[in-house]
């Protein structure tokens, strides 16, 4: 989920600092989406109202799983877990940029920030929780570009060596390559469902 969903009431607002309408999120859960990834570069945009208002509206929501962004630093330490299949599942989601913006001292877990040491404690937490699979959603990479950086592909890897199964990757706005890195299914950049933009 690219922008907030703070609705109407917090003012719907594009380019650069965005706010959609909460009517994104009933259309997305009508297509049959149920895991929602709330971290990436443009979840600070509005500050703590945003956050704040978006994450009211996903906790209505029980057919969705998110992950990348909390109200509380409970919360934030958790990992999102779900069945599919039998299997059960970990989600977890990640930035690695906010565009500058931060969130208030003491409240990081506003948004996800990637790093090796973040994401490992994580892999562990869901692994003691009897996750079967461990599945990453990751913000990263150039937009309009069509191949993975060399921070992309850095991170793939430290992913991989932590035994995550499977990584989906977004934020480039174009198609990018499906590769496996060691045992891990890396989807690089699924490009954009729906957007706007050029």
């Amino acid at each position: 989920q690219e922008t907030i969903l703070g609705g109407v009431k917090l003012g719907l607002s594009t380019y650069p600092c965005f706010n959609s309408p909460r009517e994104v999120g009933d259309a997305f859960l009508d297509a049959g989406f149920n895991l929602v990834s709330l971290a990436n570069n443009h979840t600070l945009d509005r500050g703590e109202k945003g956050v704040l208002a978006s994450l009211e509206y996903w906790e209505d929501k029980n057919r969705a799983v998110t992950a990348g962004s909390c109200a509380d630093k409970e919360a934030g330490e958790e990992v999102s877990l779900f069945e599919a299949g039998g299997i059960t599942c970990a989600f977890m989601a990640y930035t690695t940029a906010t565009n500058g913006l931060k969130a208030p001292g003491g409240k990081e877990y506003y948004v996800s920030l990637y790093s090796f040491e973040r994401a490992k404690a994580d892999v562990e937490k869901a692994r003691k929780k009897k996750a079967d699979a461990v599945i990453v959603s990751m913000h990263w990479g150039a937009e309009y570009v069509f191949d993975p950086t060399a921070e992309q592909k850095k991170i793939a890897a430290e992913l991989a060596s932590l035994g995550v199964n499977l990584v989906i990757g977004h934020h480039p706005h174009v198609v990018q390559p499906v590769a496996m890195v060691k045992d891990t299914l890396v989807i690089y950049s699924l490009g954009n469902f729906i957007s706007a933009q050029k």
